[in-house]
Formats: structure tokens, C-alpha cells, sequence
């Protein structure tokens, strides 16, 4: 459980993410703000929660995005598609501070082939006018508010 916490420092001095915090005190999970860079989303915050196992690094921590966001890789639960934190593309080696700048990069810029609602998908690529401007909507409904 040492390596979480070195990792919540490394975490702390990277610049996109707020707020950083242990959930109630536990080393294995932790919340804060992510702060992506480009439209449709720099014009809110979205909490996530790095859930990590008592396994770690053996094991992959898990993501989730508990502010709603209108996004093809990201259900409405929450949960995200992360081949980065998957049991098969998951290398020990890897960082907490990844795992968040690999979020954080696929808030910034959709990928069509990490999917997990494909009717947003499917809009990005037909109607990317139309997909932008309901993701601000939702952004300004639902997303936190930046901190300073």
C-alpha cells in the first residue's frame, strides 16, 4: 500500500487533475477533478474515482467517471474505455498519473474505436456539428464547476 501513496504525490504535481483526495481515507481509492483542455468539455470539471486492487500494480486500478459526460467512451454508469487499464494491456509498470493523462486524453479527443455507447459514436462521425453542440449542453448541465 506504499506505492498508491507515492503515487497520489506524483498525481498531485500533475496538472490536469483537482481536488485529489483518498475517498474516506482509504489508500486504494481515491477522487478528484479532471480538467480536460478542448471543447466540447473545458468548460466544466468531471469527477472520477481511481478504484485500485489490494493487488496493485498486479492487478489494474479501475476508472470511473461519476459526473455525467455526453461521450462515446463512457457509459451512463460511468464506467470507461480504458484498453490501458484492461487485464490484458495492463503492465505493472504503469502509473497512476498514466492512467489519469490517458483519461484525460481521451476526454480531450474521442476515439471512435474505444466505444462503448455507439450511438454517440455514430453521431461524432456523422452529424460532429450536432455532437459537439448537445456535449456543451450536457457539459454546462451537468458537469462541476473549474476551480480556479
Amino acid at each position: 500500500t506504499r506505492r498508491p501513496l507515492q503515487e497520489l504525490d506524483e498525481v498531485r504535481r500533475w496538472g490536469g487533475a483537482r481536488d485529489l483526495r483518498r475517498r474516506d481515507g482509504d489508500v486504494l481509492r481515491w477522487t478528484g477533478l479532471l480538467l480536460p483542455n478542448n471543447p466540447p468539455y473545458n468548460a466544466g470539471a468531471f469527477r472520477f474515482e481511481l478504484t485500485f486492487s489490494p493487488h496493485h500494480p498486479l492487478e489494474p486500478p479501475h476508472t470511473t467517471l461519476c459526473t455525467r459526460i455526453y461521450h462515446p467512451s463512457v457509459d451512463t454508469n460511468g464506467h470507461v474505455c480504458q484498453p490501458l487499464t484492461s487485464s490484458q494491456h495492463w503492465v505493472p509498470s504503469t502509473r497512476a498519473v498514466q492512467v489519469l493523462q490517458d483519461l484525460l486524453l481521451l476526454l480531450d479527443s474521442p476515439d471512435p474505436q474505444r466505444v462503448l455507447r455507439p450511438d454517440l459514436a455514430r453521431e461524432l462521425q456523422e452529424q460532429p456539428e450536432v455532437f459537439r453542440r448537445r456535449a456543451e449542453e450536457h457539459t454546462r448541465l451537468h458537469a462541476e464547476q473549474r476551480p480556479d
